[in-house]
């Protein structure tokens, strides 16, 4: 009686584990399958205005008006495409926005690993205290900080009508060289190399520019990518800075694609156009992001461990 005893409660607990287990099996299933769902729905909503944005630069401007709208141009409009490039000169602005972007990022990318350089290795008294209040800015708004990069530009005559390509290019690049949180970035993840390499560098007499370019860099490049694909998205984008400062002469892409489709007449806009010189401003970044995502990601994943 015994034995039967136990092979019935053995046999109970089989079946139970085997009900616990196919229970989980459905519960992993149906879970995955909401998540899937979930992210589905997301996709669509953030995918969905690039949709819209590339359907919309191939209708006429008679579809692009109808109370209803379409979700696929009834008639492809390449034209657009063309008759937007001429509208908009975007070979001026591309030409500006390219400058502009490459010099200030160069520039910046000497600024930074200098800097980074210093307050991750170098040991001078105050130190510390001066790295906490550059942070420290971080908490100023934006808006001050132009405000008063107008005055000072002002006063040394680099805004106004008649400007040299010096002049004009100069102020949209000078008084964003420096960024506290690129420095901020590049310092931590020096901060993750060995302080022993730095210190056998100095005693066999290695300069420290030496060392920063023969080791430093090197180890640190995600991070040095990271930051130049920021640097020049964020010049790519910018709007208010060179609207302010400067004439039509000198403005970037994003200011054209603001007011070179409104009929000064009516002040209505060609949208399908509009739309048309959107889409070929943001195949690039699109593009730099597809191929150099990895970097992206590294770099600042990098940045943000020590040990």
């Amino acid at each position: 009686m015994s034995e039967v005893k136990t092979e019935t409660i053995v046999t109970m607990k089989d079946k139970n584990l085997k009900n616990v287990t196919s229970t989980q099996k459905v519960m992993k299933i149906i879970t995955q399958v909401l998540l899937y769902i979930f992210l589905g729905v997301m996709a669509i909503i953030v995918i969905f205005p690039f949709y819209w944005m590339i359907i919309s630069s191939l209708k006429t401007v008679a579809e692009y008006e109808l109370p209803i709208p379409t979700l696929f141009p009834k008639t492809i409009v390449w034209a657009n495409y063309t008759e937007a490039i001429q509208a908009a000169d975007l070979y001026n602005l591309f030409k500006n926005t390219v400058i502009v972007g490459v010099v200030s990022t160069l520039l910046s990318l000497v600024i930074t690993v200098i800097s980074a350089f210093v307050f991750a290795r170098l040991e001078f008294k105050g130190r510390d205290t001066l790295f906490a209040i550059l942070l420290a800015t971080m908490m100023i708004p934006g808006e001050l900080f132009t405000i008063t990069n107008y005055i000072t530009v002002s006063k040394w005559g680099w805004v106004g009508n008649e400007l040299t390509p010096l002049e004009g290019y100069g102020v949209l690049i000078v008084p964003f060289l420096v960024s506290i949180f690129y420095i901020y970035l590049l310092k931590q993840n020096f901060m993750q190399i060995p302080n022993e390499l730095y210190l056998a560098a100095k005693i066999d007499g290695t300069k420290d520019l030496k060392y920063l370019w023969k080791v430093m860099i090197p180890l640190a490049l995600p991070t040095l990518i990271s930051i130049t694909i920021l640097k020049m998205m964020g010049a790519w984008n910018s709007y208010v800075w060179p609207r302010l400062v400067t004439t039509k002469e000198y403005h970037l892409i994003t200011n054209g694609l603001r007011t070179a489709f409104q009929d000064a007449n009516t002040g209505t806009a060609n949208i399908p156009q509009q739309m048309a010189a959107v889409t070929m401003v943001s195949i690039p970044l699109f593009l730099v992001f597809i191929f150099l995502r990895k970097y992206i990601m590294k770099g600042v994943s990098r940045s943000g461990i020590k040990g």
